[in-house]
C-alpha cells in the first residue's frame, strides 16, 4: 500500500501546475494580434490542424469519465460499463456525416455555436436560445463529474479537498479567461501524454500482479456471482456478462450517449476549431485510437475488484481506481497517476465552461440583451461567464446525484442534450421542418427527460418500466413523434413553408 511523504506530494503539485502554467502560456501560443475577438478567444481563430484537434477533442471527450467514472461502474455493475466502449465505436460514423456540414456553414456564417447555426436555420431566436440553454444545463452535470473526480483524487490523498479544488479551479478559470480555447487545446496534449503513460503502466503491471487478464475474468466471475452466505461480496449479483435483462438499456444507453457526445457544446466548440473540413474527417478516423484507453480503464475497473477480494474500502465506486492504485503501486507513481487523473479533470473542464459561456453570450446576451454587441464585448463577456459557469458546476457538484454512481452525471446531461437532436442533426440534412414543431418537440422531450430521472430520484438513467430503457432515448423517441405529428398537422393545414436563411447548398462541405 502507497503511503505519500514529502516527494510524493510535491510531485503530485509540481505536475498540476506545469499544466496549469501551459494554460497561461498557451494566451501566447499562436498569438493572433487580438485575443478580443469571439472566433479567436472562443475558437481559436479555427487555424488548428489534425494533430492539435485530435489532442483537443481527446483531452475534450476522454475525461475523468473514462478515467474514474466508467471504471467505477463496472466495479460495482460490471459489464454495463461496456456500453462506454460500444458508444465509442458508434460515435465518429456519426461525427463524420454531421460534423463537416454543420462546419461548413458555419465557417462561411461566423458561427460559434450550433445555437447560431439553429437561429438562421429556423429564422428564431427563441428557438435558438432553447437550444443553447439546454446545452449550459447539459455540460454542468459534465463538469461536476469532473469536480467530482478531483474530489476522490483528494480525499484518497487525505488533502483538504474544499480549499484544494477550490484552488484548482479558480487557476483553471483565470487561463480560460486569459487564453480561451488555446489553453485546454495546449494542455491536452501535455495532459493526454499523461495520462498515456498511466494507462499503458497500469495495464501492464495490474495484470502481472493478477495472474493475467485470464485469472481476472476468473476470480470476477465468482464475485460477480450470486450472493450467497459462502459469497457475501457487495459485488454479487451485478454481471459480469450483461444480462438479458438490461440488454434494451445497455443498447439504448449506448446509442444515446453516442448521438449525444457531438450534440454537447464543448464537442460542437472543439469541431469548430479545426482549420478545414479535412481535419474534421481525419479525426473522424483517428480519434477511436482513444477507445483502446476507454477499453483498458473499464477492465481495470474489473480488476480492482479481484485485488479487493470484491470488498472495498469506500462503497463509492469513484474510488476504484485510485485505491487500485494505491493499493498496487509504489507512492511515487500513485501520486504521478493522480496527478494525471486531476488533470484529466480540469483540462476538459475548461472546454466545457467555454463552450457554455459561448452559448449564454451568442445565443441569450447578443440576441436579448445587446444586440449591438461588438465582437471585443461578446469576448470579454465569455470570459466572465466561463467562471461564472465553473462556479455552477463547483456548486452542482454538491447535489445528491454527484455523491453515487457518478457514470449517471454523463448520462444525466446526454439525456438533456439529446433532445437537441432535431433542431441540429436533423435539420443539416432537410429544412422541411418548421420551428414549431422542432419546438414542440423539444418541450415534450424535456418535459418528458425530467419526468423521468425525477422518477428515479436522479440516481440512475435507465427506467425500469420502459425495459430498462435509457431515459435520453426514451424522451427522444417522443420528441421525435411530436415532430412529426405537428408537421404532418402543419401540411394538412397546408401551412408548410421553408424558413430560415440557410440553403441547403451551404450545408455541403468544402474540400
Amino acid at each position: 500500500m502507497a503511503y505519500f511523504n514529502t516527494i510524493d506530494y510535491v510531485l503530485f503539485f509540481v505536475m498540476v501546475a506545469v499544466v496549469l502554467f501551459a494554460g497561461f502560456m498557451a494566451y501566447f501560443w499562436r498569438k493572433p494580434k487580438t485575443m478580443s475577438d469571439m472566433s479567436e478567444w472562443g475558437l481559436g481563430g479555427s487555424k488548428f490542424g489534425t494533430i492539435v484537434i485530435w489532442f483537443l477533442l481527446g483531452g475534450d471527450l476522454y475525461t475523468a469519465y473514462t478515467l474514474i467514472a466508467v471504471p467505477g461502474v463496472a466495479s460495482d455493475s460490471g459489464a454495463l460499463a461496456m456500453f462506454a466502449i460500444t458508444y465509442g465505436i458508434m460515435i465518429y460514423p456519426i461525427v463524420y456525416a454531421t460534423m463537416p456540414r454543420l462546419y461548413s456553414v458555419s465557417k462561411k456564417r461566423g458561427y460559434i455555436t450550433s445555437s447560431d447555426f439553429v437561429k438562421d436555420r429556423f429564422n428564431s431566436r427563441m428557438l435558438a436560445m432553447l437550444i443553447g440553454l439546454t446545452g449550459v444545463v447539459a455540460e454542468l452535470p459534465y463538469i461536476a463529474l469532473q469536480i467530482v473526480s478531483i474530489k476522490a483524487v483528494l480525499t484518497v490523498m487525505s488533502l483538504p479537498v474544499t480549499y484544494t479544488l477550490i484552488i484548482a479551479y479558480v487557476l483553471v478559470g483565470l487561463f480560460t479567461f486569459l487564453s480561451g480555447l488555446r489553453g485546454p487545446a495546449l494542455t491536452a496534449i501535455l495532459k493526454d501524454a499523461i495520462i498515456w503513460v498511466v494507462v499503458l503502466t497500469v495495464i501492464i503491471y495490474v495484470p502481472y500482479r493478477l495472474g493475467g487478464f485470464g485469472n481476472i475474468f476468473h476470480q470476477a466471475s465468482i464475485l460477480f456471482g450470486t450472493k450467497t452466505v459462502a459469497n457475501p461480496h457487495p459485488n454479487a449479483n451485478a454481471p459480469l456478462f450483461e444480462s438479458p435483462t438490461l440488454a434494451l438499456g445497455y443498447t439504448t444507453l449506448a446509442l444515446g450517449s453516442a448521438l449525444a457526445l457531438f450534440l454537447y457544446p464543448h464537442g460542437v466548440t472543439g469541431t469548430l476549431a479545426s482549420k478545414d473540413v479535412k481535419t474534421i474527417k481525419r479525426n473522424s478516423s483517428l480519434l477511436p485510437l482513444y477507445n483502446v484507453l476507454l477499453l483498458i480503464v473499464a477492465v481495470m475497473g474489473i480488476a480492482a475488484v479481484v485485488a479487493n477480494n470484491g470488498v472495498f474500502s469506500s462503497a463509492n465506486s469513484s474510488f476504484a481506481i485510485p485505491d487500485l492504485i494505491k493499493d498496487m503501486f509504489p507512492s511515487l507513481f500513485t501520486s504521478f497517476a493522480y496527478a494525471a487523473i486531476v488533470i484529466g479533470s480540469v483540462v476538459p473542464a475548461s472546454i466545457m465552461a467555454i463552450a457554455s459561456a459561448n452559448l449564454l453570450t451568442r445565443n441569450v446576451y447578443l440576441e436579448y440583451i445587446n444586440p449591438k454587441a461588438s465582437s471585443r464585448t461578446q469576448a470579454w463577456l465569455s470570459r466572465v461567464l466561463v467562471l461564472v459557469v465553473i462556479i455552477a458546476s463547483i456548486a452542482f457538484s454538491i447535489v445528491p446525484a454527484a455523491s453515487a454512481n457518478i457514470v449517471y452525471l454523463q448520462t444525466f446531461g446526454g439525456a438533456f442534450i439529446l433532445q437537441t437532436l432535431p433542431a441540429v442533426y436533423i435539420a443539416l440534412y432537410t429544412r422541411r421542418f418548421n420551428k414549431w414543431s422542432i419546438g414542440l418537440g423539444w418541450i415534450v422531450g424535456l418535459s418528458t427527460t425530467l419526468y423521468l430521472l425525477f422518477s428515479l430520484n436522479f440516481a440512475g438513467s435507465l427506467y425500469k418500466t420502459f425495459d430498462y430503457m435509457y431515459v435520453g432515448i426514451a424522451a427522444l423517441l417522443l420528441n421525435l413523434l411530436t415532430v412529426f405529428v405537428v408537421h404532418f398537422i402543419f401540411r394538412l393545414l397546408g401551412k408548410e413553408k421553408d424558413e430560415g436563411i440557410i440553403e441547403n447548398s451551404e450545408l455541403v462541405p468544402d474540400y
